[in-house]
Parts: structure tokens; sequence; C-alpha cells
């Protein structure tokens, strides 16, 4: 254990989809109560995801979260009333030419994620559903992206073929170097965000809003977006379930999100400091 994992945590940052939340989208009694622990003990607890702010109301009421929260991977960070604390915008060069990237490739589905609404020109893309079911809400169909170029938040190519996606990663990269932030929120989904749309970046401003050291904060989370913020915390825990690219890159490994994992890591990492 370094000395980073040894300081007292008082603000944990945490992913949702894959972490909090069981495969249904649902959070289980557990978690409700290892979160409703934290804040009891006097511990700054939040929320940091690809979900737009309109997805994550649900499960803010439930958590009773009152802090600031960061959607679009900390491309928007939102204080409850609905203010922003925070919101960086794909740059429109950017945006062009992840879409003409995107749109090339038959097994691959374009969302844009612009003006507070889900966006799309075929809605009965085989991810729609799964989508849909995540968000809570339906899709906006459009004919084209254009008017919202100056305006997205996010663009997602979504597959089923999850090595497409690795592959589309590198190139995109490659694209849009220094421009945009481009990650694998889960296998089947590769998100891009403006250069400062990234958890990390989201953990350091919430961290300063709070008046939070960095090396007091905690980051909890499972996907390839996930280790920007892991970076930065003073302790990082991984999902059981993550790839071994996002583990090793933690200090800590917890069990799976079926198994509680993130309640374990709160009572065993956090609370028991």
């Amino acid at each position: 254990m370094n000395d980073a994992t040894r300081q007292p945590i008082r603000f944990l940052l945490s992913d949702m989809d894959g972490t909090l939340l069981l495969p249904d989208h649902s959070l289980s009694s557990r978690t409700i109560d290892a979160v409703r622990a934290l804040r009891e003990a006097g511990i700054y607890f939040s929320l940091a995801t690809g979900r737009p702010p309109r997805a994550m109301l649900a499960q803010i009421k439930t958590l009773g979260v009152d802090l600031p929260t960061a959607a679009f991977n900390g491309g928007t960070i939102v204080h409850p009333d609905g203010r922003f604390l925070a919101r960086h915008h794909l740059p429109v060069d950017a945006a062009i030419t992840t879409i003409e990237l995107f749109s090339t490739q038959p097994e691959v589905e374009v969302w844009v994620f612009a003006d507070g609404e889900w966006l799309l020109r075929d809605p009965h893309g085989p991810m729609v559903p799964r989508e849909q079911h995540g968000l809570g809400y339906p899709p906006v169909v459009v004919k084209g992206f254009e008017e919202y170029l100056p305006r997205i938040d996010k663009i997602v190519a979504a597959s089923n073929n999850a090595s497409l996606l690795v592959e589309l990663e590198a190139q995109l990269q490659a694209r849009v170097d220094g421009q945009a932030q481009v990650s694998r929120s889960q296998p089947v989904y590769l998100d891009v965000t403006a250069m400062e749309a990234n958890k990390g970046q989201a953990l350091v401003t919430l961290a300063a809003f709070l008046g939070v050291d960095l090396a007091h904060t905690a980051a909890l989370g499972d996907g390839g977006n996930d280790p920007a913020m892991f970076h930065k915390a003073g302790l990082s825990i991984a999902m059981g379930q993550a790839q071994e690219e996002v583990r090793r890159q933690a200090d800590r490994v917890t069990a799976s999100n079926v198994d509680d994992g993130a309640a374990q890591a709160i009572e065993r990492y956090i609370l028991a400091r």
C-alpha cells in the first residue's frame, strides 16, 4: 500500500453503469445503504458517468446525491438545481471527423447527444432498445446532425461488434488527437467527447469545488473511461468484472457489480478508515 492509499477519504466519485448499477440498471439495497453510510460519516459522494444529465435523475434521487454530478464523462457538471458548474462541447471539426468515420461502418449505430436530446437517424438499430432502457427516455429521429454540430456533448458509436470498436477507437484517436477524448465506456459503446470532458478532470473540478485535496479523494469504476479519474484520485478502485486493462490501473479491485462490489468497496476501503 502506497502513501496515497493510506489517506483518509473525504470524497468518493463513482461511475454508474457496471459499478453502482446492476445489469438491469437498478440499485441494490446494499449499495443504497452504503452510500447513505458515506453521507452519514460526512464523506462527500457524487456520480461521474457517460450518461446525459437527464438519465441520472432517478439515481440521484434514490441515492440522495446533493452535490454537482458529472455527465457525458465530465463534459457537463451540473448542480442539482440544473445550473452548470462546467460544460464542454465537442469541437465542430472533431465532430465532423467522428460522424464521417462512424457512418462508414454498417455495424455501427451513430448516436449524437445535443440540446438535451438523444439524436439518431435510424430508430430501428439493434442497440436502441438497450440504450432506451438505460436512459429511461426515447431518441429523437433526425435526417442529419449538421444543425447540432456547434452544440454536441457526446457522440457514440454503438455496436455488438466489440472488436470493431477497438479498431475504430485507435483510428479515431489518430484523427482527432488533441481535439477530443475517445474511450469505450462499455465494450459495446465508443464515446467521443471534448478534450476537457473526461472523468479525471471532473474529479479535479469537483474536488476543488468541495475544497478537498486530491489525496483525500477516491474513484470507483469499471469502464475504459474510468482510469482517467483513477490517475487523479488518492485511492482508485476497479470493479471485479472490469477488463484487465482497467483493473491494473487501479489501486484496489473489488467484487463485480452483480456481487455488490461497489458497496463492498465503500465498506472495506473507505468507511473502514
